[in-house]
């Protein structure tokens, strides 16, 4: 069987498991011809010191490709600067039958133009960079990873080894990428959209104490009435000014922060519990399983039950 020819590209100050967690997954799977270039001779030093020496140059590197991987790293924007890097990106990515990026691998991709017109992702601090440097790419900064077309992109670091998961399950089929996934003690696969981080770590943490105590209250009643009206009454401020300082405090409105506690209330649930969707619904305030349905769909990109399915520790 001819082996599928797998380029990682590095650079000096990459992140070294941007390239040993894909890499392994490859590895593991058989049947690919993994290669590591960069710009030029000798070792490569990762951002925190460890020393890789690539298979060769970009210069001697070839033929046609089946997939090129840009991993990412502090040294991003040395290497989307770097015109020579960017050409050779450019030029070899028309002899591959995909591109794919890990976390700020992101901004080489886009430097090359690869992403103009696409849905793509990188790690969520550097979304907001990415979105506002190049204005033609469409960040999707709530997924793990993200597949357009034959591109490819993921978030930082062990999302690379999620994409190459679903890389060799569009390869080889889910029972190989299944098997990869025990060996490698990792969860089964995670969707795309699965997101990136948790409700109480992407909100902002308020500096008013009642404000703080109401996230906490908010927590503990996801099946109560916690309309606008409830929360403002409970924190002892007008609607206006309650839905005021809220935003301001913690980046988003009572409205979507109640949805997302409740939403993550109900990721936990279908991970540690085996009770049904529609009691879930009921415990987590979207009353029907329906509508949790929905809002799952919308945040995640994946059903409740696809959530349970690759997540669930209850066996």
């Amino acid at each position: 069987m001819t082996q599928r020819r797998i380029v990682f590209l590095v650079y000096p100050g990459f992140q070294v498991l941007d390239l040993t967690g894909p890499h392994e997954v490859f590895g593991q799977a058989g049947g690919y011809a993994v290669e590591v270039v960069a710009s030029g001779e000798g070792a490569v030093r990762a951002s925190h010191g460890v020393e890789v020496v690539p298979t060769g140059t970009v210069q001697r590197c070839g033929g046609p490709l089946d997939t090129l991987v840009v991993v990412g790293g502090p040294g991003y924007r040395e290497a989307a600067d770097d015109a020579v890097l960017i050409g050779w990106l450019r030029h070899a990515a028309g002899r591959a039958r995909r591109v794919a990026s890990v976390c700020t691998g992101a901004f080489p991709l886009a430097r090359a133009g690869l992403l103009d017109g696409r849905r793509a992702v990188t790690h969520w601090a550097y979304c907001e960079p990415l979105a506002r440097e190049y204005p033609e790419v469409t960040v999707a900064p709530d997924h793990i990873f993200v597949r357009d077309g034959d591109v490819w992109t993921s978030a930082g670091v062990t999302a690379g080894m999620d994409m190459a998961l679903a890389m060799v399950e569009e390869d080889h089929g889910s029972e190989v990428s299944r098997t990869i996934a025990r060996r490698l003690v990792m969860f089964v696969q995670r969707p795309g959209g699965q997101a990136q981080f948790s409700t109480q770590l992407a909100a902002q943490r308020p500096t008013r104490e009642p404000l703080r105590e109401l996230q906490a209250w908010v927590a503990d009643h996801l099946a109560d009435d916690l309309t606008i009206r409830v929360l403002a009454e409970r924190a002892g401020m007008s609607e206006r000014n309650f839905t005021r300082v809220f935003r301001a405090e913690t980046g988003r409105t009572p409205a979507a922060y109640v949805e997302t506690v409740r939403v993550e209330a109900a990721r936990a649930l279908l991970e540690t519990t085996d009770i049904t969707v529609d009691a879930i619904a009921r415990a987590c305030g979207f009353g029907a399983a329906e509508t949790l349905h929905r809002r799952f769909k919308h945040t995640l990109g994946v059903t409740p039950s696809q959530y349970r399915q690759h997540f669930s520790t209850v066996r």
